[in-house]
């Protein structure tokens, strides 16, 4: 009975994220009606949350993954690709800077 309690319950809130506060409500609908102890409704309503967190975590992760690997796929450059890549346009820079001044004082000479 528990079980099948338990199903109807993550079919009916979505399973996806369960607050607290919905899964109390609506296992204190089964307590009134006798169909669990206050305990049974508190162990299934912590196990309810913890499944919602955990199919979350699980989607968040998977929408993670698509995201990067369509990145992937269009070619873009990551932020610190593109930060390293200013990095060494600015110490060639500075090198240019240094031999054009070196050239010069050649020339001076």
């Amino acid at each position: 009975m528990l079980e099948l309690i338990k199903k109807s319950l993550l079919a009916s809130l979505g399973a996806a994220v369960i607050t607290k506060e919905k899964v109390n409500n609506a296992t204190r609908h089964f307590v009134e009606q006798g169909k669990l102890s206050k305990e049974e409704a508190d162990k299934l309503a912590d196990t309810l949350v913890e499944s919602g967190k955990k199919q979350w975590d699980e989607i968040q992760d998977k929408v993670t993954e698509i995201i990067k690997k369509g990145l992937e796929n269009l070619d873009i450059v990551k932020k610190a690709d593109f930060q390293n890549l200013i990095e060494k346009v600015e110490n060639l820079e500075k090198r240019i800077a240094l031999l054009e001044d070196q050239i010069k004082d050649e020339k001076d000479q």
